[in-house]
């Protein structure tokens, strides 16, 4: 039997890395069913059942479901607003709540904020979809996009979850801190904004709670997804460079990006009041940060699979 909050049946497409497949654990840790849909490119834990089709191929989706239903869906891995049209087309009927895996990054195009954002600073349903650009979709705009689509459709119960920048775990594929960690080794120089602006940062752990327990609730449409605590590029310099030895970090401010990961030239932060006022307990940024960076900057030896 699942323990109280947890759904009892939930197909989870995508999830095979990072917080994923921490996710797809909780899930059968609490003693949900879980159904993996993927392309088959690698299996799913023990104990949960797979689902070998292409998302964007909606007849082999329907076929290979089959007669399937579920509590909740969670959605890892979508892109584009054709494949939540397709997802939506599918799924309808065969579940009760959708929770899409979203970004920060659907606020790209908000104008400069001096503050962090309300989820309603960009209204999806607000959005009209263009599902035949003339150039691909960016990650941002991508989701965008994906959102405004379930977001049209009132009648088919559904969640964004726009996550913060995800940090920690030595499975950690991005490269982001390695990134900086590598050229606070050698010197190099690290792109800068010349005013460099804060945001906002969530462990990999955390995010995979949160996922674990927005399936089992009852609320809809968009909901943000950070620890407490705003962060800059400088400060995260700071911290490796202190775990280094002999390291020093070289902030070269530039006018114009590229800059170097998490170095914003605006006030990129979201506000998480609405999942707090859900009943959501954030940890605070600081209290995990350290742990992170001390991963981050150890020996590759020293480093364990978490």
């Amino acid at each position: 039997m699942p323990r109280d909050g947890a759904p009892r049946d939930v197909c989870v497409i995508g999830g095979n890395r990072y917080f994923g497949k921490r996710l797809i654990s909780r899930l059968l840790d609490a003693g949900a069913s879980v159904t993996v849909v993927n392309r088959g490119s690698a299996a799913p834990p023990p104990g949960a059942a797979h689902v070998v089709a292409d998302r964007d191929d909606e007849t082999a989706l329907r076929t290979a479901l089959g007669d399937r239903a579920f509590d909740v869906v969670l959605d890892q891995v979508c892109y584009t607003p054709v494949q939540a049209d397709i997802a939506r087309r599918v799924f309808t009927g065969r579940t009760r709540r959708y929770v899409m895996t979203s970004t920060i990054e659907v606020y790209d195009g908000v104008a400069d904020a001096s503050g962090p954002l309300p989820e309603a600073a960009f209204d999806a349903a607000s959005l009209p979809v263009d599902r035949a650009p003339a150039e691909p979709w960016s990650y941002g705009e991508g989701k965008r996009q994906a959102e405004a689509v379930f977001a049209a459709d009132p009648a088919f119960p559904s969640v964004a979850v726009r996550t913060a920048h995800v940090l920690g775990g030595t499975d950690d594929f991005t490269g982001r801190l390695a990134h900086y960690a590598d050229r606070i080794r050698t010197g190099a120089p690290i792109a800068v904004p010349p005013t460099v602006r804060p945001s906002v940062f969530i462990h990999v752990d955390e995010i995979a709670d949160f996922l674990f327990w927005t399936a089992g609730r009852e609320f809809t449409g968009p909901v943000n997804a950070c620890s407490h605590g705003l962060v800059d590029a400088a400060e995260l310099c700071r911290l490796l460079a202190e775990r280094i030895p002999g390291g020093r970090a070289v902030l070269k401010a530039v006018p114009e990006g590229p800059y170097s990961p998490f170095a914003f030239d605006r006030f990129y932060a979201m506000d998480n009041s609405r999942a707090t006022a859900l009943g959501f307990a954030f940890r605070d940024t600081a209290a995990w940060l350290p742990d992170v960076v001390a991963a981050a900057t150890a020996p590759p030896a020293a480093q364990g699979d978490n």
